[in-house]
C-alpha cells in the first residue's frame, strides 16, 4: 500500500497512533505574533469506507490538561477558567456527522466539536497524505487537516486584547487499521 493506494482498499476500522499523531493550534497574540501549541494526550478512532466515503466516521477525545505551548505560565493560564477550564471540562471532543470526498485525496469532515461543554458544528478539510503497510503487515493511513474556529463561540473568551479570537486547529493523523 502506498499513497497511490486506491481508496477502496483502505476500508476498515482504525485507531489513532498517539505517538505519530499531532493535534496543534495557532492563535495570534497581541496582534503581532503567533502562539503555537499542541495537545499531548488524546485518543481517536475512525471507520473508513473506501467504497462510499460518506459512510466513514471519526471520533476524537483530547485531554484539555495536556495543552502545551512551551511556556508554563501561559499553559497554566490556558488551563484556567479564563480559557479551557480543565477542572470542570477535562476533555475536548469531536464526533463526525458527515464525510464528503471533494477530490481524489481530499475530504471534508463535518462534526460536532465540544469545548467547555459547548457543542458547535465544524468542518475540517483533510488530505489523505499516505497509506502503507508496516513491516508487520498492519495498514497505516495518514491524513493532514485544518480548520479555523472562533474560540468565543465555545465560551473560551479569556485574554481579551491579548489573544485574537481566531484559532487554527492543525491535525496530522496516523491511524492503524485494526484486525
Amino acid at each position: 500500500m502506498t499513497t497511490t493506494t486506491p481508496i477502496g482498499e483502505l476500508t476498515g476500522d482504525y485507531v489513532f497512533d498517539s505517538a505519530r499523531t499531532r493535534v496543534g493550534f495557532v492563535a495570534k497574540a497581541m496582534l503581532v505574533t503567533k502562539v503555537r501549541g499542541q495537545f499531548d494526550e488524546f485518543e481517536g478512532s475512525a471507520h473508513l469506507d473506501g467504497g462510499d466515503p460518506s459512510k466513514s466516521t471519526a471520533q476524537f477525545s483530547i485531554r484539555a490538561r495536556s495543552i502545551q505551548t512551551r511556556n508554563q505560565k501561559r499553559d497554566d493560564h490556558l488551563r484556567s477558567g479564563d480559557f479551557l477550564d480543565v477542572d470542570n471540562h477535562p476533555a475536548l471532543t469531536f464526533t463526525s456527522t458527515r464525510v464528503r470526498q471533494v477530490h481524489q485525496a481530499g475530504f471534508q469532515v463535518t462534526g460536532d466539536l465540544t469545548i467547555r461543554g459547548v457543542t458547535k458544528p465544524v468542518t475540517v478539510d483533510f488530505e489523505l497524505t499516505g497509506a502503507e503497510n508496516d513491516p508487520q503487515g498492519s495498514a497505516h493511513v495518514r491524513f493532514a487537516g485544518s480548520t479555523t474556529i472562533n474560540r468565543n463561540d465555545w465560551a473560551v473568551s479569556g485574554g481579551k486584547g491579548m489573544v485574537g479570537p481566531k484559532v487554527t486547529l492543525e491535525i496530522e493523523v496516523v491511524a492503524v487499521r485494526q484486525p
